[in-house]
């Protein structure tokens, strides 16, 4: 399976874990997990729920649409999703994952939008993974950014000045929200202790 693949399979299982959907809701949420820019399309997304369903991570029913037994003529019934017991663990298996495919750029915004079912060290693991590859990142752009000062145009420049800025930015964040992670595991493993 592709990493946007497995990614998506994340996605849907974390926002089938709150309330069963169908197809076309399951999309519109899928644009605010994902981001705005990476928009899932109906040939990517039913194909990943019939493998859900397949593996039995997922079920699905179906709704008639219109009222009572006076279904809407020439509509077609409506699929709605439902996570399974099976499913339940699997997002659970998934969300414990903390190797580097977890803090990558096209994954963490998906483990980080459902951090709050995580548990704590897995969402440090996950955090301070992405920081020490943003830091690396860092480095390496500061490096090439002297080496190539002197033969960029003013807009590439710029444009690079912008990048590095930005990373500096997401290093500060997520060293804010390392140190506050830190802080309320301390705090519950002093409570649990007492």
């Amino acid at each position: 399976m592709s990493r946007r693949g497995a990614i998506l399979e994340l996605a849907v299982l974390g926002l089938l874990h709150d309330a069963p959907l169908h197809g076309y809701e399951l999309r519109k949420r899928l644009s605010t997990v994902l981001g705005a820019f990476r928009v899932v399309s109906y040939g990517s997304l039913y194909p990943c729920l019939r493998s859900l369903v397949e593996r039995r991570w997922i079920s699905e029913s179906t709704e008639a649409r219109g009222t009572g037994s006076n279904p809407v003529a020439g509509k077609r019934a409506r699929i709605t999703y439902e996570l399974t017991a099976e499913g339940k663990e699997q997002f659970q298996e998934l969300m414990s994952q903390t190797g580097p495919a977890s803090w990558e750029d096209e994954n963490f915004d998906v483990h980080f939008a459902f951090f709050g079912r995580a548990t704590s060290d897995v969402r440090l693991r996950i955090l301070e993974g992405r920081r020490s590859r943003l830091e690396e990142r860092l480095d390496a752009a500061r490096e090439t950014s002297k080496e190539r000062r002197a033969r960029v145009d003013s807009y590439t420049a710029e444009l690079h000045r912008h990048g590095l800025e930005s990373t500096e930015r997401e290093v500060r964040w997520l060293s804010e929200l390392i140190e506050t992670e830190r802080s309320a595991y301390s705090r519950k493993t002093q409570s649990e202790t007492q």
